[in-house]
């Protein structure tokens, strides 16, 4: 079995929230889903936004968790695809999104199935595209620049829940119960305040680091 840190609280979580696999209906067209659920998952500040889509070969349906967009609702209707509109929520290539477009949920790789700007208020911003080495370059909510190539795909709008880190702390219970649905990895104890054996700012008669912090 895994360490006590490392065990997830994986408890009452609804599931990996991913964009949908990478299909044929996708490369050439589009797929229309309804939005049934806004969903608040455990360990996470983003609501989930439970996505029904027909099945493209077979006779059933089936159920997706995307991170949702500010402004999506029950019973929206997301288009996926090469060929969807530029609406909130709506999951398209990057080459089809114009420049200065806000995005979210967006692949680092083709097919990934979103790996960048998930957290709660997070997007990045489209600066220009090369339509000759069919790469986009992203704005990244850290503010570093990335280039990533133009069919992978992204949700248009910003994810919800933003402004979450606002609203004070003010106590320690609080901490505790948001640290207890992610992970084991609070309370934490600062390095001045261990023994030299544990850590390289321990030790001393006083509680300082001894050496410049910065590179």
């Amino acid at each position: 079995g895994g360490a006590s840190v490392y065990t997830v609280h994986g408890h009452k979580r609804l599931g990996p929230a991913k964009l949908r696999r990478f299909d044929f209906a996708e490369r050439n067209g589009f797929m229309r889903g309804t939005v049934k659920a806004i969903a608040h998952d455990p360990g996470r500040g983003a609501p989930l936004a439970r996505v029904e889509f027909r099945h493209p070969y077979k006779y059933q349906r089936v159920t997706e968790n995307f991170v949702a967009a500010e402004g999506m609702f029950t019973g929206q209707a997301v288009y996926c695809g090469q060929k969807a509109g530029l609406a909130i929520g709506n999951v398209l290539p990057l080459g089809n999104i114009p420049e200065g477009c806000i995005v979210c949920n967006v692949e680092a790789k083709v097919g990934d199935r979103s790996t960048l700007a998930r957290a709660s208020g997070d997007y990045c911003i489209i600066i220009s595209h090369n339509t000759e080495t069919g790469r986009t370059r992203l704005k990244l909510p850290s503010g570093q620049k990335k280039s990533v190539p133009s069919s992978c795909r992204a949700m248009v709008g910003i994810v919800a829940g933003g402004g979450r880190i606002e609203k004070p702390v003010l106590k320690a219970g609080n901490s505790y119960y948001h640290f207890r649905a992610k992970r084991n990895c609070w309370p934490k104890v600062r390095g001045v305040a261990r023994n030299p054996v544990e850590h390289p700012h321990g030790g001393g008669n006083h509680q300082h680091v001894g050496h410049p912090t910065t590179q």
